[in-house]
């Protein structure tokens, strides 16, 4: 069975999904992404000698304030009381990566997955922001979903 489009009504217009007859549910999102760094940036964050301060503490904080303001960002998101939200970091110096997961949960009639994502990217821009006196030369990749648990659609894992 093909699944249309949920956020379109009949005539084609954006509409924000109704969810007031699904039942709440528990949900989790986690998500992960990289930035690609200079081994100088690396070395820097690991030794906690850039100059805008503590990398990764500023960019768990940067993280959780992004999942919190998912709703105003992406337009047919809904607003969520959220549970739980946690950022951390795996630095891989010899792949001179850093990688961001976002775990959010809550009890609701709608996903997180979007919170996840966007604290993810987030928490990414910002060891970009605090690092690019050093080196402007960082990529964001691999920005992805890895597991979801609850609602419908129920366990997916990438």
């Amino acid at each position: 069975m093909e699944q249309g489009f949920t956020h379109f009504d009949e005539q084609g217009n954006a509409r924000m999904v109704d969810v007031s007859e699904k039942e709440v549910t528990s949900r989790t999102a986690i998500a992960k992404g990289s930035i690609l760094v200079s081994s100088k940036i690396m070395e820097a964050v690991r030794e906690k000698h850039v100059p805008k301060g503590d990398v990764l503490g500023i960019a768990r904080t940067a993280g959780i304030m992004g999942v919190k303001q998912t709703p105003y960002l992406i337009p047919m998101c809904h607003t969520l009381l959220l549970d739980k939200c946690s950022v951390d970091f795996k630095l891989f110096p010899e792949e001179n990566r850093i990688t961001a997961y976002c775990t959010v949960q809550c009890q609701g009639k709608t996903g997180v997955e979007m919170e996840a994502l966007t604290g993810v990217t987030t928490a990414l821009l910002t060891i970009y922001d605090m690092c690019k006196a050093i080196d402007k030369r960082m990529e964001l990749t691999d920005i992805h979903l890895i597991e979801k648990i609850g609602g419908k659609s129920g366990h997916f894992i990438f």
